[in-house]
């Protein structure tokens, strides 16, 4: 059975910075795409920020120049790290990944329990 377990939420004042992991487990044959949605008090899930199996990243207009995403792939973990936070960037934060389990042909993609950033003062 495949899980992601994330951590590292928490309170942060503004402009302040947290780093987020989010750690695959269970039995995984390949894990491709991972990435970071979010979302905020009374609003749909957006995209933070994703990153390919050979690194590429790609990453939503209000995390650009301020969040990095990362992963390393020995520990099937991905981060997010968050500098210059916002009040508007508090959000549940919730890890996606597109796994393969082993014995299975297709993917599918799985979702973390969600971890609680909050940027106040």
């Amino acid at each position: 059975q495949v899980q992601l377990v994330e951590s590292g939420g928490g309170l942060v004042q503004p402009g302040g910075s947290l780093r987020l992991s989010c750690a695959a487990s269970g039995s995984i044959f390949r894990i491709r795409a991972m990435g970071w949605y979010r979302q905020p008090p009374g609003k749909q899930r957006e995209l933070v920020a994703t990153i390919s199996s050979g690194g590429s990243t790609n990453y939503a207009d209000s995390a650009k120049g301020r969040f990095t995403t990362s992963r390393d792939n020995a520990k099937n973990t991905v981060y997010l790290q968050m500098n210059g936070l916002k009040p508007e960037d508090t959000a549940v934060y919730y890890c996606n990944a597109d796994i393969t389990p082993r014995g299975y042909y297709l993917s599918s993609s799985y979702w973390g329990q969600g971890t609680q950033v909050t940027v106040s003062s």
